[in-house]
């Protein structure tokens, strides 16, 4: 019998099987031993195979997992060479971003889209807390919004705290396995209970100190919808690494690189101060956004013992 993983806790795994089932259920040990890169070998998301009967506590066990089609990762914070796997089989990736309170920085955008790229994930950003937008910040939405939509990365403006405004979401949704990120604080639990009040999930207030949001969830967790959707709420995080993405390969997750790569003199082209090169071109003539440049730039600068550990700009 399959199942879907709602929540892993570690040793622990909360599912749901394929007949509506909410449970524990144990990982076998063999399967531990299958990735050694792995802090953890089953995300939320993940299907799984059931053992066939129950043990005496009552509980599965997990004898499989079904091969995904797509995960999202990140290094872990243990500051080892590991991967951990935040959620797996996701059909949209939804980024909430705040223009205040706190404040997303595009680089902490662009390091998303390029992961959300490298894994064949579909991207959706969605703008929070529009409500205590001032006339600059509704200038810097708009400006964004053509950016990423130029790009092919649809951009909506919510108020997650407001549910009558969601109902266009929830049809985004529905019937979906979607995920949810963000820095912490940019309303992500907020929006569930937004898009589904029953939940009543805890939301965290933003610290004065550092105007940053605390963090209400430990571990990525799945929640089922009334509507029809699961959502992955993932852990505020302040970093998201490009794991195992070889520096050769990341201008082939800039949309806009791709489409002139193949003009470049050179097919080893890393589109810095090559000759020749039509991504360089672009930028001056200004068909290729400078910023988004200089964060393709900044990623490749990165030094690989301390890439993306945290968010140096949020």
């Amino acid at each position: 019998m399959e199942a879907r993983v709602l929540k892993s806790t570690g040793s622990w795994y909360i599912i749901e099987t394929s007949e509506g089932e909410v449970q524990g259920a144990r990982l076998r040990g063999r399967l531990r031993q299958l990735e050694k890169k792995l802090t953890n070998p089953i995300a939320a998301g993940d299907r799984v195979v059931l053992s066939t009967e129950k043990d005496d506590e009552g509980n599965y066990a997990i004898e499989d997992i079904v091969p995904r089609v797509n995960y999202i990762s990140r290094k872990a914070t243990n500051l080892s060479k590991e991967m951990q796997l935040l959620a797996a089989n996701i059909d949209t990736f939804y980024l909430i971003v705040t223009l205040r309170l706190p404040e997303t920085h595009p680089l902490f955008i662009d390091r998303f889209l390029v992961a959300a790229e490298s894994f064949r994930i579909p991207s959706v950003l969605l703008f929070n807390k529009t409500d205590l937008y001032l006339d600059k910040d509704k200038d810097r939405f708009e400006a964004w919004k053509l950016l990423y939509e130029s790009l092919g990365y649809p951009c909506f403006a919510i108020q997650a705290n407001d549910p009558s405004r969601l109902a266009f979401l929830r049809d985004l949704m529905k019937g979906k396995q979607v995920m949810l990120g963000g820095n912490s604080g940019v309303g992500k639990s907020s929006l569930v209970n937004g898009l589904d009040p029953s939940l009543n999930l805890r939301t965290g207030e933003i610290s004065s100190v550092h105007r940053q949001g605390k963090h209400t969830t430990t571990f990525a967790e799945m929640h089922k919808l009334e509507f029809g959707a699961y959502v992955i709420d993932t852990p505020g995080i302040r970093s998201f690494g490009l794991i195992d993405l070889e520096k050769e390969h990341l201008s082939h997750y800039f949309p806009e690189f791709r489409t002139r790569m193949s003009e470049c003199k050179f097919n080893n082209c890393m589109h810095l101060k090559e000759p020749g090169c039509a991504v360089t071109a672009a930028v001056h003539s200004g068909a290729i956004h400078r910023q988004r440049y200089d964060h393709y730039v900044s990623m490749l600068a990165e030094n690989d013992d301390d890439p993306y550990r945290r968010n140096k700009h949020a």
